[in-house]
C-alpha cells in the first residue's frame, strides 16, 4: 500500500487536488481538465498498472457549485489495489470521454449521461441507454420528480404508443399508519381501578 501510495504521488501528485484514504482505498480528486491525462498515466505505468476501469458514474450534489461528482472506479490485477479517481463537474460542463484509454467506458459514459444529463465529448455513441430516446430528464438528478414528467401508454385510436403528461389516477392520500395498539387503554401509574375490580371478583 505504502509503495503504491508513494509511486502513486510521485507520478501524478501536482495533478491532484488532494490524496486520501476511504473505507481502505486510495481516492485522488483531480480537476477536469486533468482527468485524461491522470487516467492514461497511472494505466500505462508498470509499477502502478491501473489497467482496468471496472466502473464509472456521478453523484448528484444540487446545492453544490459544481453539482456532480464523476467517479471512476479503477483496479490494479497486477497489485491487487483499487484506486477510486474523483473529478467534478457542474451543470452543462463538458466531460472528455475516455473511451479511448478504457473500453469499458462505452456503456458506462451512456448511462452517466442518460441518468445525470452529464455530456461525454468525443464518445462515438451519446445516446441514452437505460431509458427510452424520448424520455425527458434524467432520472437519477436530486431534483428529478419521483412521478417522472411524462408517461406512455398504448392508444387503440392512434395504434401506437403516446407520451402524455402524468396523470395520477388517484388524488394523494394521507395514510395513517398507527399502531393497531393506540386503541388500547391501558391503566395509568397509581390508578386502583385494578384493584377494585379484583376486589369485586373476589
Amino acid at each position: 500500500m505504502n509503495d503504491f501510495h508513494d509511486r502513486l504521488t510521485k507520478l501524478v501528485g501536482h495533478q491532484c487536488q488532494a490524496i486520501e484514504m476511504k473505507g481502505g482505498e486510495l481516492v485522488l480528486h483531480v480537476a477536469l481538465a486533468d482527468i485524461v491525462s491522470v487516467l492514461k498515466a497511472v494505466r500505462d505505468d508498470t509499477e502502478l498498472a491501473v489497467t482496468q476501469l471496472s466502473d464509472l458514474t456521478a453523484v448528484d450534489f444540487p446545492e453544490r457549485p459544481e453539482r456532480f461528482d464523476v467517479v471512476y472506479q479503477m483496479l490494479s490485477v497486477n497489485n491487487n489495489m483499487r484506486l477510486r479517481i474523483i473529478t467534478r463537474a457542474d451543470e452543462g460542463d463538458i466531460v472528455p470521454s475516455v473511451i479511448g484509454l478504457f473500453r469499458s467506458a462505452d456503456w458506462a459514459e451512456r448511462e452517466v449521461w442518460d441518468m445525470f444529463g452529464i455530456y461525454f465529448s468525443g464518445h462515438p455513441d451519446m445516446r441514452r441507454l437505460l431509458t427510452d430516446y424520448g424520455f425527458e430528464g434524467h432520472p437519477l438528478r436530486k431534483d428529478f420528480p419521483l412521478t417522472g414528467y411524462v408517461e406512455v401508454r398504448y392508444s387503440d385510436t392512434e395504434r401506437r404508443v403516446v407520451y402524455e403528461p402524468v396523470h395520477l389516477n388517484q388524488e394523494y392520500r394521507d395514510f395513517d399508519f398507527l399502531s393497531p395498539w393506540e386503541g388500547m387503554q391501558l391503566p395509568q401509574v397509581g390508578d386502583d381501578s385494578d384493584t377494585d375490580e379484583e376486589q369485586a371478583g373476589a
